[in-house]
């Protein structure tokens, strides 16, 4: 027969061990319910930055350099352009000094900045080729809202002898002339080996 205390200490033991179990389920539960929260963040936040970035971004998207073909084209480009996009058109010949290097670094830089609308037209094709006459050239001309902001004449003069895109960006970006630079999609913070390869 067994004592009645010690039929106490065994409810107390078998008590205090569901108690335990309980604590540890309720404390595995709230461990489990924060990395939950993270991951709710975390995809919240990706979810606003995303959101943000469309706001930001709405309009056309360009991402290369156009030629244009005449004056008419280039003025059409100018006027009817939304008020919103800035407009940089080079007026360049083929063989100044400078013309194709700046082309090339316009290229680059319009697959950048796909909301700026980067276009380059040769001086004879602009109706106005008395007024672009090679000492002028390379030129560079910035519009927004059908209005001139900024006009560079020998441009190239501003560069060293050999330049590139990221010198011509950092020119244009002193006079405030280039948006800022798109923010890439957000991956969502997982490093599984599938996204490694």
């Amino acid at each position: 027969m067994s004592s009645p205390h010690k039929s106490h200490n065994k409810g107390d033991k078998d008590t205090r061990e569901r108690f335990s179990r309980k604590m540890s389920m309720q404390e595995y539960e709230l461990i489990h319910d924060e990395q939950e929260d993270e991951s709710c963040l975390q995809k919240y936040r990706k979810r606003c930055m995303q959101d943000m970035h469309l706001r930001l971004s709405f309009g056309p998207k360009y991402g290369y350099l156009c030629e244009l073909q005449n004056g008419e084209q280039f003025l059409e480009v100018i006027e009817k352009e939304r008020k919103t996009i800035m407009v940089i058109v080079h007026i360049y010949e083929d063989g100044i000094k400078g013309c194709e290097a700046l082309n090339n670094s316009l290229t680059c830089l319009a697959a950048e900045y796909s909301t700026v609308r980067f276009c380059k037209i040769k001086a004879s094709n602009t109706g106005a080729g008395d007024r672009f006459s090679t000492d002028v050239l390379p030129t560079l001309l910035v519009y927004k809202g059908g209005e001139l902001l900024s006009n560079f004449i020998s441009v190239t003069e501003q560069f060293s002898e050999e330049f590139f895109a990221v010198d011509v960006e950092s020119f244009l970006n002193e006079y405030g002339l280039l948006p800022e630079k798109e923010i890439p999609e957000l991956g969502n913070g997982d490093t599984d080996d599938q996204d490694i390869e």
